[in-house]
């Protein structure tokens, strides 16, 4: 069964910015913690492009491979998961003086890292905001 997470962070900044630096894929690690980004396929600003994300130290870590299926600036960026470890759906959308990430995923002990996972994710959203210049 996918487990659904879905935070939200409030921001006063345009949504062009935010998402600027949320699709800048090789900033990931400004705000993404220990998780390097980077387009394998495409031009990564449009459907279709696919990216490689590895979070980890060293070797230690997983691949969370991804193709962007919907892609509408300044408001809607999403994926699909294609990983061997990290399968399913993630989209971020900006607007109203929010910023919001869900994720509908497989993962392994989905239940139980659930609550870990929501508060990374909103730490995450954060660290962004921040790195947006908020």
């Amino acid at each position: 069964m996918p487990t659904r997470l879905a935070v939200a962070v409030e921001t006063d900044l345009p949504p062009a910015r935010l998402f600027e630096v949320l699709t800048d894929w090789p900033r990931h690690p400004e705000w993404m913690f220990l998780t390097t980004a980077r387009v394998v396929a495409g031009d990564g600003r449009g459907v279709g492009s696919e990216l490689a994300a590895f979070t980890g130290v060293g070797r230690l870590g997983f691949l969370d491979t991804m193709t962007v299926t919907r892609w509408e600036p300044p408001t809607v960026v999403a994926v699909a998961h294609t990983g061997r470890l990290v399968r399913g759906v993630g989209i971020f959308r900006i607007g109203g003086g929010r910023l919001i990430w869900a994720e509908e995923l497989s993962l392994p002990l989905g239940s139980l890292v659930r609550p870990a996972a929501k508060l990374f994710m909103r730490w995450t959203l954060r660290r962004l905001v921040r790195a947006a210049g908020g």
